[in-house]
């Protein structure tokens, strides 16, 4: 008889619901078992999972790794998926591979090359992949004439941290003076550049951002699955262009992507998003983890999530290919069920529980789950 699988995913998206919804339908028709960790009593990836933690707070990177190996020894997990703490966690792989846990992640060169954009555009340039002009800037002089020089050349600037995720951070130059039309609507990502100088001048501390030209849509993403012999097995391309969105296997998206996951050993699930400058694709970032919007996939009939656990634990897949590229299509919100209390279940068979069983949830107690590829992804897209 196969045994069951045990995935853990630690404080992770509230979209990887649907992460852990592929699992468990996995083609496989393996018995999935999943543990999820968070901060947030209230996430819906708790209430999704079969086991939940909350996660202690105020740990240091070293303190988490020893709570991620406590949790893997005492949990039974044969594949952990981390998000948080993902470059101090791959650093640690012995140690977990000790426990029996096998790490769905890059290894710690990647993770450390794709943590920088700066490091990381200067990386995939040395290896042929086109990036836009870039500059890194840390005070308000240096800010203006990054500006100043993309303005010259006809281009809108625009600034994110040098590291960050989903978006966060990221803001237009807008020469426009501060008015009701910035307070009029939704929130906006243009900021007036003699505001950003302002609290540039009077911050206590420098600020580490990369200014670089607004970049064109279509934004491309493409989710790579690669072995840890550095081959991709899988790489199929997201379109986002306005509300619209579809799939593309074009050499001009999936090729650098490749390159790239291939060259800097991008094991596992990564995404590598693309955008227009000019009439010329260029790299604009690379997340060294599953992207949120990783299900979409299902719609060419592709389960990434459980081919990358295949691979964790040497189940190797081989080269696959979506049998088909689903109609374009949006996303739309969806209601996913929490827990009537703020404490996560636990199932009745686990041993010492940490946190008490709840009852079934009412009716009426749900959380939106976004079906969006990344939190703060449409933020990041312009960038």
């Amino acid at each position: 008889m196969v045994s069951r699988v045990r995935v853990w995913l630690n404080r992770t998206y509230a979209e990887n619901v649907f992460f852990m919804d592929q699992l468990r339908r996995n083609p496989s028709d393996r018995a999935v078992e999943i543990h999820a960790t968070h901060g947030d009593a209230d996430s819906p990836v708790l209430a999704a999972a079969d086991t939940a933690d909350l996660e202690p707070e105020g740990l240091s990177p070293a303190a988490y790794v020893e709570f991620a190996l406590d949790q893997c020894a005492r949990r039974g997990i044969d594949v952990f998926v981390p998000r948080l703490h993902q470059s101090e966690i791959v650093a640690h792989r012995a140690d977990f591979e000790a426990v029996g846990t096998a790490l769905l992640a890059p290894t710690p060169e990647a993770v450390a090359v794709f943590h920088d954009k700066v490091i990381a555009y200067e990386a995939v340039q040395a290896i042929g992949v086109p990036v836009p002009p870039w500059w890194r800037v840390r005070t308000a002089p240096q800010l203006v004439a990054a500006v100043e020089e993309l303005e010259a050349a006809g281009h809108k600037a625009c600034f994110k941290p040098a590291s960050g995720a989903g978006g966060v951070g990221f803001r237009v130059i807008t020469r426009a003076p501060f008015s009701l039309m910035h307070l009029n609507g939704f929130p906006s990502p243009y900021v007036p550049l003699d505001m950003v100088v302002e609290a540039l001048e009077q911050a206590d501390e420098q600020v580490d951002w990369l200014v670089m030209p607004r970049l064109e849509e279509p934004e491309v993403s493409v989710d790579c699955l690669t072995g840890p012999d550095n081959l991709v097995r899988l790489a199929v391309g997201r379109t986002k262009n306005g509300r619209r969105r579809g799939f593309t296997l074009h050499e001009q998206w999936l090729e650098p992507a490749r390159r790239i996951a291939e060259g800097f050993g991008l094991h596992y699930l990564s995404n590598i998003q693309f955008r227009m400058f000019g009439d010329q694709p260029v790299l604009m970032d690379v997340n060294t983890r599953p992207a949120g919007g990783l299900h979409q996939l299902s719609l060419c009939g592709v389960n990434a999530p459980w081919a990358a656990v295949q691979l964790a634990l040497g189940e190797d897949p081989g080269t696959m290919e979506p049998p088909f590229l689903g109609a374009d299509y949006a996303v739309v919100s969806g209601p996913r069920q929490l827990r009537p209390v703020s404490l996560p279940h636990q199932r009745a068979e686990e041993s010492e529980p940490l946190l008490p069983a709840a009852p079934a949830p009412a009716q009426d107690e749900v959380e939106t789950a976004p079906q969006t590829s990344e939190t703060g992804s449409r933020a990041a897209a312009r960038a």
